[in-house]
C-alpha cells in the first residue's frame, strides 16, 4: 500500500499531488507511473503497488489536479468524455514539467510507464524529460501528434490489434518515422491492462508488463544494485 505525496512542478511551480508506493524488499529503482484519462484510480494505485513488489519505488502522479483535485473517474461515456476534456486541456508543456517533478523526487535509475493518455504522455517524458533511463508506453493514441519528436532514452510501445481508437495506420506512421523503435501488437483492443474494462486481455497484459520488466532490468534495473 501508498501513500499521497506532493510534487512542485517544473512548469510553473503548481502543487499537484500524487500516489506513492515503495518496495518492501531490495529496491530497482525509481518508476514514474502515468494515469489514464480517468485519473489516479484504483486501478492505477494498484499498477503502482504491483510495481512495487516488483522492486520499483513507484509515483503516479495526479495530472488533473489544476483542473480537478483528486479526479477519479469511473469507464462511464459521461466520465470518459470529462477526462478526454480534462486530457484536451492539460498542454503538454505542463504535463512535462509536472513527470519532471516526479522523476526529481525518485532515486535513479528512474523509468516511465502510462497508458492511454498516459502512453502519449511517456512517449513525451522520453523526449524531453531529464534522467530517464527506459520507458514503456502503453496505447499512447496521442503518440501521433509527437511522432516527429525522438526518445532520449530506450522506449517501447504497446498497441492492441483491435483498438478501435488507434488504427493500425497511426501505429505505422510511428513505425515509419522511427523504423528501430521496438512495437509490440496485441490480439486485444483498448486499455488491455485493465481489468475494469471491457477489452481487458490478461494475456497480452501480462506479456506487455513482463516486456516492460525486461525492459528496465537491460536499462539499470537490477534488484538489490540500487
Amino acid at each position: 500500500m501508498g501513500g499521497t505525496i506532493t510534487l512542485k512542478s517544473r512548469f510553473d511551480g503548481f502543487e499537484l499531488s500524487a500516489y506513492r508506493a515503495t518496495p518492501d524488499d531490495a529496491r530497482r529503482g525509481g518508476l514514474l507511473l502515468i494515469q489514464e484519462i480517468f485519473g489516479v484510480t484504483e486501478h492505477i494505485r494498484e499498477l503502482c503497488d504491483g510495481f512495487a513488489a516488483d522492486g520499483y519505488e513507484v509515483i503516479a502522479p495526479s495530472f488533473y489536479d489544476r483542473l480537478e483535485p483528486g479526479f477519479q473517474a469511473d469507464y462511464s461515456q459521461e466520465a470518459i468524455q470529462k477526462g478526454v476534456r480534462y486530457s484536451q486541456a492539460t498542454p503538454w508543456d505542463q504535463v512535462a514539467g509536472d513527470a519532471q517533478a516526479a522523476l526529481d523526487a525518485l532515486e535513479g535509475p528512474r523509468f516511465v510507464a502510462g497508458y492511454c493518455w498516459g502512453g502519449a504522455a511517456t512517449w513525451l517524458v522520453a523526449c524531453r524529460c531529464e534522467g530517464v533511463a527506459a520507458a514503456s508506453a502503453f496505447y499512447g493514441r496521442r503518440i501521433s501528434e509527437l511522432v516527429d519528436e525522438t526518445p532520449r532514452c530506450p522506449i517501447i510501445l504497446h498497441f492492441g490489434k483491435t483498438d478501435a481508437s488507434i488504427p493500425m495506420e497511426k501505429v505505422e506512421e510511428i513505425r515509419q518515422a522511427h523504423p528501430d523503435l521496438p512495437i509490440y501488437l496485441y490480439d486485444a483492443g483498448h486499455g488491455f491492462v485493465s481489468d475494469r474494462r471491457a477489452d481487458y486481455h490478461a494475456d497480452s497484459a501480462r506479456l506487455a508488463r513482463l516486456r516492460t520488466l525486461q525492459l528496465f532490468a537491460r536499462n539499470g534495473g537490477g534488484k538489490g544494485e540500487v
